[in-house]
């Protein structure tokens, strides 16, 4: 579950400044870990997010850094020199953050919705250096949000291109539900470059409220070993009552 630090997104019910209180209803529903969602890490106490997800027991499980596409216009593809440039620095940020806590950095939208593949190719590159311990994961999105990287052969591409160990992919199951042929081919084809699992219905709604093959999709993840983070990323819908009941309906949703 995504819990924002900074700025709202449509994907949590929280608004940023209670992000405490969140933590501590996103465990009491029953969450093993939460995804957060930081527009600028250099603007938050490191020591006290730490603090809090002790206080609650969660693990951080990932860190998204898309707002920083979204309400700043980064972008790790831009052939503007200085965005580019504070899109790898931002993505460093993020490294720092998670470093402590083993968790994945996510590269989403920040990768650009538009851009140079070569110059994205680059900048990876020089991301994935400045810390090879901590992950990155980059997320093949539908071609309605981006025309850079919309499949996970395309991202497995990349990915060889780049030569880094510590950069993998995202599986998201919206964005698939678009994109792939079949769940279970691009599961097994991402092995074990599959960093981080997000999980979200056809029509982007809490899953178990559309009409994926969830089943599939974690059998797929059993059969390659996947031992990462299942983190939903869905809309509010049907209701956000729904998010919370869903790890009560897990099993029932994702092994049918």
């Amino acid at each position: 579950m995504i819990v924002p630090l900074q700025d709202p997104t449509p994907f949590s019910p929280f608004p940023p400044e209670g992000w405490r209180a969140a933590l501590m209803r996103v465990a009491e529903a029953g969450f093993e870990a939460v995804e957060l969602a930081v527009t600028d890490p250099a603007e938050i106490d490191h020591d006290q997010v730490a603090e809090a997800l002790r206080e609650v027991g969660l693990r951080l499980s990932s860190l998204t850094t898309g707002q920083a596409a979204g309400k700043q216009g980064l972008s790790l593809a831009s052939s503007d020199d200085e965005l580019r440039a504070r899109a790898i620095r931002r993505i460093q940020d993020h490294v720092r953050l998670a470093r402590p806590h083993g968790a994945v950095v996510i590269v989403g939208l920040l990768r650009g919705a538009d851009g140079e593949p070569e110059l994205l190719m680059e900048s990876l590159q020089e991301c994935t250096r400045f810390d090879p311990g901590v992950k990155l994961a980059l997320e093949p999105l539908n071609r309605y949000e981006s025309r850079l990287i919309n499949t996970v052969a395309e991202a497995l591409e990349v990915v060889e291109r780049v030569g880094a160990d510590n950069l993998g992919i995202l599986f998201d199951t919206f964005h698939a539900s678009i994109e792939e042929r079949d769940f279970r081919e691009a599961v097994r084809a991402a092995g074990d470059r599959l960093f981080h699992v997000h999980l979200a219905d056809s029509n982007r709604w809490v899953p178990g409220h559309g009409h994926l093959p969830f089943p599939q999709v974690v059998g797929a993840l059993a059969g390659i070993g996947y031992r990462g983070a299942l983190v939903v990323e869905s809309l509010l819908k049907p209701s956000p009552s729904a998010l919370f009941e869903f790890p009560k309906l897990a099993t029932q949703v994702l092994a049918g």
